[in-house]
């Protein structure tokens, strides 16, 4: 498949993470006009609907089977139902979507010596465990710590695939599996001890971010320029934010509401999962679409936005400055959204200067 049939898979995604950004700024009291139930579909439309896209299609045209391209399709649609109030059809397509992503992973765990596939096939079982539970009725704050772990689970598998140009050796990559069985571990517990499960979830990502600083190559590729040492800085910070939810979760135990609840969260799927997604789209949006991102340092100004932001709207918490917390998370939503903004209009620019340049060629 080429770009006009990726480009609209995609496009389903985006529109799952503009209503997401606007749902998630209708809970912290912005009055945008949107109706109250939009509130409610914050976390499903970000996690389930947009991620759940967005990897879902980098995984198909990795596979390059069509059918595997009816994955994302389900995730896209089921997100844009549940948008506009279905709650049963939705659900149940973002639920079959994650099916599909984890039939597509489990598929390429036939490729030998290739752990980091094992660690992206639980993160996707995490997630179709996650949109059922919700499907059937479940709170957002009893599936929040599945859909979390699909996030976390999917990056870390991306990033032990990375690690290993370095050459650790076998011992390393033991300590990784450790870490993520005890993450396993952490989301059965959820079933039998909730308190538990959470201190247990804390001090595996406070482990994983351990291994992560220690193990992965962005402490190498941060002294290089350009392009490059952009994504160590992206890796870095999103290191530290996983740091940071994973401790509060340790110390606080089970959390369903309130300041600690929002800081932890968002902490993690804010500034961990956005700075990855910052870091990699100019890798990911031309593997998709195979059209060119053009890196420019004017990329480390939604990045910067992003994480000042997000120290905003958790001091906001910590300390019950509601304004601080409602102020922070405009910011990051607007740091999203610069961001995409930005990477169109670079990505438009490249391609009329291509195009541009093949014209003259052949005049």
């Amino acid at each position: 498949m080429h770009f006009r049939y990726r480009f609209p898979l995609l496009a389903f995604g985006m529109v799952a993470l503009l209503a997401g950004l606007v749902a998630g700024l209708a809970r912290l009291g912005w009055q945008l006009g949107v109706p109250a139930s939009w509130g409610e579909l914050h976390g499903p439309l970000m996690v389930a609907g947009f991620f759940g896209t967005l990897i879902s299609l980098e995984r198909a045209v990795a596979l390059g089977q069509g059918p595997a391209y009816a994955v994302p399709a389900l995730c896209g649609l089921g997100a844009l139902l549940a948008l506009v109030g279905s709650r049963l059809v939705g659900p149940l397509l973002l639920t079959l979507g994650s099916l599909g992503l984890v039939g597509i992973l489990v598929g390429a765990l036939r490729i030998p010596h290739a752990p980091f596939l094992g660690v992206m096939a639980a993160g996707a079982v995490a997630l179709f465990v996650g949109n059922t539970i919700w499907l059937f009725g479940q709170p957002v704050p009893a599936v929040v710590l599945w859909w979390m772990a699909f996030l976390v689970l999917t990056i870390a598998g991306e990033r032990l695939e990375l690690s290993r140009i370095l050459l650790h050796g076998a011992r390393v990559e033991r300590q990784f599996l450790g870490i993520v069985g005890l993450y396993g571990l952490s989301l059965l517990l959820g079933w039998l001890r909730p308190s538990l499960a959470w201190h247990v979830t804390g001090g595996a990502l406070v482990l994983l971010t351990l291994w992560l600083l220690r193990y992965d190559v962005a402490r190498r590729t941060v002294r290089q320029t350009g392009l490059t040492r952009f994504i160590a800085w992206c890796l870095l910070l999103g290191y530290g934010w996983l740091m940071v939810g994973g401790l509060v979760m340790l110390v606080r135990g089970q959390l369903v509401a309130g300041p600690w609840y929002d800081a932890a969260l968002h902490a993690v799927l804010v500034g961990f999962v956005f700075s990855m997604v910052f870091g990699h789209a100019p890798i990911i949006f031309p593997a998709v679409l195979s059209v060119p991102v053009v890196w420019r340092p004017f990329f480390y100004g939604p990045l910067v936005l992003l994480h000042s932001a997000l120290l905003v709207r958790v001091v906001g918490d910590v300390a019950g400055m509601l304004v601080w917390r409602r102020w922070g998370g405009l910011m990051n939503a607007l740091a999203i959204l610069i961001f995409l903004g930005v990477t169109v209009v670079t990505t438009w620019v490249e391609q009329r200067r291509r195009r541009r340049q093949t014209s003259e060629t052949y005049a």
